[in-house]
């Protein structure tokens, strides 16, 4: 009788529940079904009624959900077959989070009136699913800075309503597809207005039948791919193009003089190719504002004379293409001439800038053969660079424009847009007016720090601040990534944009509901479910109970909580696990007698496991959120990582709420240690020499190389410097401390953005002022470690950094005998083979531009001839024989592990910087 009641009422409540519901069922399944396999999601999905609740990021027409819009809200999935099932859905936006991850299934085909699909800045990968090519209603698509591979689905060829496609910044290989007689391809899209396929991995030649006088495209961006052949003269038949970009690709041949029909041509980019015969006659381009033609193998000849007829060119760049003769002086008479870049060809006689130029101009003309220039002491512009033509070669030539200070490619001029009040007042006010015509409480927008990346694109940071609140909710932010992806506003000078997203801190509180019918019906049916489970679930509980009690047992980390700042459980290739009483013998009670070292993170202890190995064991002080952090990033990265100038992870502890890891014992300390030690007669048994400095400089830039370019995926150290290459019983230099590192992962972007971490002094600057983490950032701090070596001195000294120390030395007029002052005594007298090169090596690993550093193989391979080039070193034994360090009167050694770490703010940026303890 009871089973009947519950039943019954059971009924009841799904009834009540149907008629106050505004959510169709197959939906609220499919929504539920997200639900369960995905995290971080709105805190308000909550209820069996999303439409009516009004649940995040959902819209819905009548029943239907017809939109998600998740933009930049942090979610995490890796599902993604459930959205298949809202067969209603026109708009799916999931940009700018990176926890989405996988590949999207074929399934996706379902979605028949999917009109916008913006997959923008997630971890997506494999192929593209053939299916896409049946959402023929999709006006939008835009799946860039993923890492999609394989080919581009010639299905997409049949969406015939398509005006967008976005697919740069993947991994995408393969031909352009086109038509056949058994599919469609890209060539049919005659409505699409944008082909965006930069930065993939295309090959093979561009077919001629991709563009059609039928097309209405005004972005056609295939920047940055491995493309041969011939630039199709088709091309030319598409009048309405404004941007076309095919730079950075293998493309050969003459270029078609069909191109100067493009008369609504702005911006040309056909650099760094393998171009052939004449530069292409732009006449009649009479919106064209940038050209670059760089880097080609264009047939000798004069700067041409058509190039002064374009009215609205700003931006000139033909370097290296084999220029020679005079400049005509009416180039520098266009209106807009902002920047002309024409070096390493072979421009020759007077240069003549006449006295129409704009006071901003930059004129780049290094390496020419400019025998004299007219205007010398009187002109006035931005920068003009004649160094490496011969007027510069002349006796006592000192003039401003035969040296360069400073100049970088990557930084935009100082006339740039955003600092021209017109442009930066066009986009602010249209980036305002898309905002509050949608209803969004933007109170203003910031447009800060522009530059110009290695792929000539401008970078800019947008801050937008709320009007009326502290905070943005979830919908206001995701609405924003929306309409900034979406891009439903055009503007002269900009575009195409894509927008990725900083994680953002802060999201207002939720409203509650003031439909009180939906509160009280969602109330009863779930009063109802939990009868029929705790009834129905009594005996799972226990038997859950007992399993859970096994899975602790053989799981090492059954309890770990990735609520407390340190993410998800380790993932781990192989490590031993130790109980915390295994540790505890060996160290007789973690004895203070054992201790060889102690910081922020907790103390090191020395011992010797049941094999008899000598181990140090660090322990991590009890509730250390920095070293749960650490804990993790280091077990993780040491459990996978096996090279001989590597430090080794023995195993690790994570029982009984403590957190420890074991590593190989490394006998003599740190290489700050040995420099330290070797400065005073006695300290040490062995003489530091140059040979063996050199050969420590070798074992050490072998570990980092190996972390960089040989370990998958690459990692990125971030904390290099003396006191993390520690020295074994043979002097064998070994990279360890892996608590800061950085995996590389599948960006395609080439760095990781990540919050500024390091030790002041080794910290490279750019990834200081960028936040943006390259290898070249482990490149810089290795720099300061060579500079170390010769020197022995600090990074830091009396205010001074040793770069600029060891610069300062170099530029002396004395040359190498004030370079020798610097140099660390302990080295010993005489000739150091070498040595000029092991300076200059240094130098430039400490260059200020990442771009312009060695990469860590090159490192190894430089040290590796500066060795080859003595005699002395050919003979030497690399494994160094000899005493550890005999302290006097019974002195224990300093260790690595012998650091205290915090953390301190200058201005919005946090440093980690250390005090080491003496002893």
């Amino acid at each position: 009788m009871g089973s009947r009641i519950l039943v019954y009422l059971l009924l009841v409540s799904s009834q009540i529940l149907a008629i106050l519901a505004r959510t169709d069922g197959d939906d609220l399944a499919a929504l539920n079904a997200i639900k369960s396999s995905w995290s971080n999601l709105p805190p308000n999905w909550t209820g069996s009624d999303p439409c009516g609740s009004s649940w995040d990021g959902i819209n819905c027409t009548d029943t239907r959900v017809t939109s998600i819009m998740l933009a930049g809200t942090g979610v995490e999935g890796s599902e993604f077959s459930d959205i298949s099932s809202l067969t209603e859905l026109q708009f799916l936006d999931l940009s700018n989070n990176i926890g989405l991850k996988g590949s999207l299934p074929e399934s996706i085909g379902n979605l028949k009136k999917l009109s916008t699909l913006i997959l923008v800045g997630c971890s997506f990968y494999g192929p593209i699913p053939e299916a896409i090519g049946s959402l023929d209603q999709l006006t939008f698509l835009s799946l860039n800075n993923n890492s999609f591979n394989g080919p581009i689905p010639s299905s997409i060829g049949n969406l015939t309503r398509l005006s967008w496609l976005d697919l740069s910044y993947n991994k995408l290989s393969g031909t352009i597809p086109v038509a056949s007689k058994t599919a469609k391809g890209l060539d049919t899209l005659l409505n699409a207005r944008h082909f965006h396929l930069s930065n993939n991995l295309l090959s093979g030649s561009i077919p001629d039948q991709l563009f059609s006088s039928n097309m209405k495209l005004i972005h056609t961006i295939f920047d940055h791919n491995q493309l041969t052949g011939n630039l199709p003269s088709t091309l030319g038949s598409v009048k309405t193009l404004e941007i076309v970009r095919f730079d950075w690709n293998f493309l050969d041949g003459p270029i078609s003089p069909n191109l100067s029909n493009l008369t609504n041509m702005n911006e040309l980019y056909l650099s760094n190719n393998k171009f052939t015969g004449n530069i292409p006659n732009l006449t009649g381009m009479n919106f064209l504002y940038y050209v670059d033609v760089s880097n080609n193998n264009f047939n000798a000849s004069n700067v041409p004379q058509w190039i002064t007829s374009l009215q609205s060119l700003t931006t000139l760049m033909m370097e290296n293409t084999q220029l020679q003769g005079l400049i005509p002086v009416e180039l520098f008479r266009l209106p807009q001439l902002e920047t002309v870049v024409l070096s390493n060809n072979n421009l020759s006689g007077v240069l003549n800038i006449g006295n129409s130029y704009s006071n901003n101009l930059t004129l780049d003309l290094r390496n020419n053969s400019i025998t004299d220039f007219m205007q010398k002491t009187d002109y006035s512009m931005g920068e003009l660079i004649l160094v490496g033509n011969p007027l510069c070669n002349a006796n006592g030539a000192t003039l401003k424009y035969c040296i360069v200070e400073n100049h970088h490619n990557n930084s935009f001029p100082s006339n740039n847009y955003l600092q021209n009040f017109t442009y930066y007042k066009t986009l602010y006010e249209a980036l305002m007016s898309v905002f509050h015509s949608n209803g969004l409480p933007v109170d203003s927008v910031l447009l800060a720090n522009p530059t110009v990346d290695i792929y000539n694109y401008l970078q800019f940071r947008l801050q937008i601040f709320p009007s009326g609140q502290d905070s943005f909710n979830r919908t206001s932010i995701s609405t924003i990534g929306f309409l900034l992806n979406r891009q439903q506003f055009r503007l002269q000078y900009y575009g195409p944009f894509f927008f990725i997203d900083e994680p953002y801190c802060c999201f207002a509180g939720s409203k509650k509901s003031s439909n009180a019918g939906i509160i009280i019906g969602v109330a009863v049916g779930c009063s109802v479910l939990v009868l029929l489970v705790i009834f129905a679930g009594i005996y799972a509980f226990l038997q859950r109970k007992r399993a859970k009690r096994a899975f602790e047992r053989s799981n090492p980390f059954s309890s770990w909580d990735p609520k407390k700042g340190s993410g998800s459980v380790p993932q781990l290739q192989g490590a031993k696990w130790f109980s915390f009483e295994d540790l505890k013998k060996c160290t007789d009670n973690f004895s203070e007698s054992k201790c060889i070292g102690s910081g922020g993170y907790g103390k090191v202890y020395k011992g010797a496991i049941s094999s008899g190995q000598l181990v140090a064991i660090k322990r991590a002080q009890q509730g250390s959120m920095q070293g749960s952090s650490e804990f993790k990033t280091e077990i993780e990265l040491l459990s996978r990582i096996h090279h001989k100038n590597v430090v080794s992870l023995v195993g690790f502890c994570y029982d009984q709420a403590e957190q420890m890891l074991v590593y190989e014992y490394i006998s003599n300390g740190t290489l700050r240690d040995c420099l330290s030690a070797a400065k005073f007669t006695g300290k040490i048994g062995f003489k530091l020499d140059w040979s063996r400095r050199l050969t420590i400089a070798l074992d050490a830039a072998r570990g980092l190389s190996y972390l960089h370019e040989l370990a998958n995926p690459p990692i990125i150290h971030r904390d290099i410097k003396s006191n993390n290459i520690l020295m074994d019983d043979h002097f064998n230099a070994k990279v360890a401390d892996f608590g800061l590192s950085k995996l590389m992962g599948d960006t395609g972007k080439g760095y990781v953005t990540t919050q500024v971490k390091g030790t002041l002094g080794y910290m490279d600057p750019e990834y200081y002022m960028t936040q943006q983490l390259t290898e070249k950032s482990d490149v810089y701090s290795f720099g300061v470690v060579l500079l170390e070596l010769i020197t022995a001195k600090a990074p830091i000294n009396h205010g001074k950094h040793i770069v600029r120390v060891v610069q300062e030395a170099l530029d002396d007029p004395e040359g190498s005998e004030n370079l020798n002052k610097i140099l660390d005594p302990a080295m010993g007298s005489g000739s150091h083979v070498g040595l000029k090169k092991f300076v200059d090596l240094a130098m430039s690993c400490v260059g200020e531009s990442a771009v312009d550093r060695p990469t860590m193989g090159e490192v190894v391979r430089e040290i590796e001839h500066i060795l080859e080039l003595s005699p002395e070193n050919k003979k030497m034994d690399q494994k160094i024989s000899g005493s550890s360090y005999e302290e006097e009167n019974d002195e224990s050694p300093l260790h690595s592990y012998d650091t205290e770490v915090f953390d301190v703010s200058y201005g919005s940026f946090p440093f980690r910087v250390e005090h080491q303890y003496g002893k």
